[in-house]
């Protein structure tokens, strides 16, 4: 190559280069796209280690059942099989779990539920380490399950701990208040899976100390570290989580059942041991989200205000407890949505059956309920004559109102504005009735009927949701930035789960420190812990922890240089890589500033605490909310009750856009998965047996189903409390375009729709 050639390329670079987005409100590019788009990402599946053995867990055939005895002779005995574990091979804690510690590593008096692990085996072929798996013999009596949370109240235990995990009695107001008018409803949600879209693997390492390194795709290592450590009777420093890449997390990945074995077997042969889960294994796995029976009455005058919402939830936890408590309390607290109530009386449960247990899937509890006060609130609308869009706007709360829990609302909270955005963009337009766009109809090219037999409905959807932990929980996380040679490194254990988080600490760093090259150490429990992955709080939490670690370092950064110029460091400004001063005096770049220096800080960031409901599910439980609007356009076939979702129109306050593209991303995502709960995604379990445990019996929405998604407003009214102001996105159009999809239907068919998923006999108007 010329030097003029390599002059002209270089150039070209520094453009290039100088084009790139940077900071925060820019759409910074994710910073593992590239990896991902070349096949180079790790995921836990592709991970290796010299000696290698393979493992496989033995799952009950059965919801419910006695274990009379577990043989595993014959799988010992196996060529290839090096171990073979059971519940008598755990040398720790037996039982363990996430929120209420009730779930056994290995069942060994009684199967609760259908996949439950009895044994898992280690071998030097896959192939092997499953036939062995099959070859372990269980004698087994077979129980009745209870599948029916309505008879869990009446049923033997299934559990020590018994059937009930938790009742929340909500009294707020005055219970003999009523309204004119009164709408009642009973309504049913289906258990959604979280679907990841790479199955559970991991690698387990034992260490010459007699630990064990485990490499998972975990979204909270920490919390994985003290179950594993608890589990196999070691010390947490014993054991060791290494991050590997995670493929999808709409959920909490609660796989216990995978991590555990691994480490065990690993710690019993000696030799590394993997697992790679097939989509049936992950299924039967893992938890998935609560199925619900929500009872409702609403009150209001003849102008359509609420005055009283009665309502009974009934979470079916499945066999164990885990995160069913959260997912109560949320579902409790936002059982009347975001309107004003005056008096609103709540009775939920959760409760234990033979069922797959269910756990951590976005928007738990609040989803539920907003499928259903949402179909209140079209019924209400119908029955006074009104507009469902005014019915809503008449009773929308804001920032100042009191929740049913008799918490202020004191976040921003633009509902109104919301539902006027939605409210007010415009209709897409009619299909034509020609053979050229007959794949515009439901059911796709040639699926459909008639085209007359079309009807199209507009609906609406308000939902909330509240962000980080609830009730107490001491949500903090750490972070350490550190600068040398005009390289900034970012050590924060918050988990990139698509989420977004590490583009996001880079662009904190480049908007503080005015450094464009920023990296992020892999996360590893020998970090400090930063919580979970879920409710959006590493924006919140990690991303203020990063925040506040870059400044101590732009404080010593600057504080030579304002010291020499006589003035403070609040007088100089860090602008694409330069200092300045207010006066122009000062003017010199952060390379030159560094003099080869090494800077770095840690800090830490923890929101304003929280508190229990107490018995009568008052208290301030949550550090924040976040809320949605969104109008569903659907056409429904009403002699097929086939259903296409034209357009999702979506207003979503966001308190500050920190990347723009990435928050497009995440809301079309969390649309799109609400989408599946509200038409194809119900996970299958007659008498407890898990139906079709594979993603044909299980349907996914795919790019096809995908309707039209108009981002039609982005409310940047900034949350005080939160980093930035900025709140989480992900969840609430999840908990939302549920409600607004159904809310379509109705318009469109004049039937009830009160069930989700949407079934097409739901959708079919007789008689037409």
């Amino acid at each position: 190559m010329s030097n003029e050639a390599a002059t002209v390329q270089t150039a070209e670079a520094a453009a290039e280069e100088e084009a790139l987005p940077r900071g925060l409100g820019a759409s910074l590019p994710a910073a593992d796209a590239r990896a991902k788009t070349e096949g180079t990402f790790p995921y836990a599946a592709d991970l290796w280690a010299e000696g290698l053995l393979w493992a496989a867990v033995l799952r009950s055939p059965h919801p419910h059942a006695r274990i009379k005895s577990i043989d595993t002779t014959h799988a010992r005995e196996m060529p290839g099989v090096r171990a073979v574990v059971t519940h008598e091979d755990v040398p720790g804690t037996p039982v363990l779990g996430r929120g209420t510690a009730d779930r056994p590593v290995f069942a060994s008096e009684v199967v609760r539920h259908h996949g439950e692990p009895l044994a898992a085996v280690a071998a030097d072929h896959p192939d092997t380490a499953r036939m062995a798996a099959a070859a372990v013999i269980v004698e087994y009596e077979v129980l009745d399950p209870v599948t029916d949370p309505e008879q869990a109240f009446e049923a033997e235990p299934l559990h020590p701990d018994g059937n009930l995990i938790r009742h929340i009695p909500l009294r707020h107001g005055d219970a003999d208040a009523v309204g004119e008018v009164v709408v009642e409803g009973l309504y049913r949600i289906g258990r959604q899976d979280p679907a990841p879209i790479g199955a559970e693997a991991g690698l387990a390492v034992p260490r010459p100390d007699g630990g064990v390194e485990l490499y998972l795709a975990s979204t909270d290592p920490h919390g994985d570290r003290d179950t594993a450590a608890a589990a196999f009777g070691l010390q947490q420093d014993q054991v060791k989580i290494v991050v590997t890449g995670v493929p999808g997390a709409t959920a909490d990945r609660e796989d216990q059942s995978f991590q555990l074995p691994l480490g065990l077997l690993a710690l019993k042969t000696g030799c590394p041991v993997k697992l790679a889960a097939t989509r049936e294994e992950s299924f039967l796995g893992h938890t998935h989200r609560h199925p619900t029976l929500l009872r409702y009455r609403h009150h209001a005058d003849a102008e359509g205000k609420l005055v009283k919402v009665e309502a009974q939830i009934l979470l079916d936890a499945g066999a164990y407890a885990g995160t069913s408590s959260d997912a109560l309390a949320a579902a409790v607290a936002f059982a009347c949505g975001p309107y004003v109530v005056p008096h609103a009386f709540i009775e939920g449960w959760a409760v234990r059956t033979n069922n797959p247990p269910s756990g951590h899937v976005r928007g738990e509890g609040a989803m539920q309920v907003c499928a259903a006060y949402e179909a209140q609130m079209d019924k209400l609308a119908k029955k006074l004559g009104l507009d469902p869009a005014e019915v809503r706007m008449r009773n929308v709360m804001a920032t100042g109102d009191v929740l049913p829990t008799g918490q202020t609302v004191t976040c921003p909270a633009p509902v109104a504005e919301l539902l006027e955005a939605v409210r007010d963009f415009p209709l897409p337009p009619l299909p034509k009735d020609t053979p050229e766009d007959e794949w515009l109809l439901p059911g796709g090219p040639e699926g459909a009927g008639e085209p007359g037999a079309v009807r199209r409905g507009v609906g609406y959807g308000l939902g909330m949701v509240h962000m980080l932990g609830a009730e107490g929980a001491d949500e903090v996380s750490t972070a350490t930035v550190r600068v040398q040679n005009g390289v900034a490194t970012v050590l924060c254990a918050a988990v990139e789960t698509g989420q977004g988080f590490s583009t996001l600490a880079r662009q904190i760093v480049q908007e503080t420190l005015g450094i464009d090259e920023v990296h992020m150490v892999p996360v590893d429990t020998d970090q400090p812990p930063a919580g979970a992955g879920c409710r959006g709080r590493h924006t919140w939490v990690s991303g203020g922890a990063v925040e506040r670690a870059a400044k101590m370092v732009r404080t010593q950064l600057l504080q030579p240089l304002a010291h020499k110029f006589g003035m403070s460091t609040e007088l100089l400004q860090i602008t694409d890589g330069k200092i300045t001063s207010y006066d122009g005096v000062l003017s010199t770049t952060v390379t030159e500033a560094m003099d080869g220096k090494e800077l770095w800080a840690t800090a830490q960031c923890r929101p304003h605490p929280t508190e229990p409901l107490d018995e009568a599910g008052q208290g301030d439980a949550f550090v924040g909310m976040a809320f949605c609007a969104i109008r569903a356009v659907v056409d429904v076939d009403i002699e097929l009750g086939s259903v296409r979702v034209v357009e999702l129109a979506v207003a979503q306050d966001v308190g500050r856009v920190l990347n723009p593209a990435q928050l497009a991303a995440r809301i079309e995502a969390g649309v799109t998965q609400g989408l599946g709960a509200a038409l194809t995604e119900n996970l299958r379990t007659p008498r407890g047996l898990i139906r079709h445990p594979d993603l044909t019996g299980y349907a996914l929405p795919t790019a096809l189903d995908a309707p039209d998604i108009r981002i039609v407003k982005l409310v940047e009214e900034r949350d005080v409390v939160a980093p930035f102001g900025a709140k989480a996105v992900s969840a609430v159009p999840v908990v939302t375009s549920p409600a607004a999809i159904a809310s379509a239907v109705r318009a469109a068919t004049g039937r009830p729709v009160n069930r989700l998923p949407i079934r097409p006999q739901a959708a079919v108007v007789t008689g037409s």
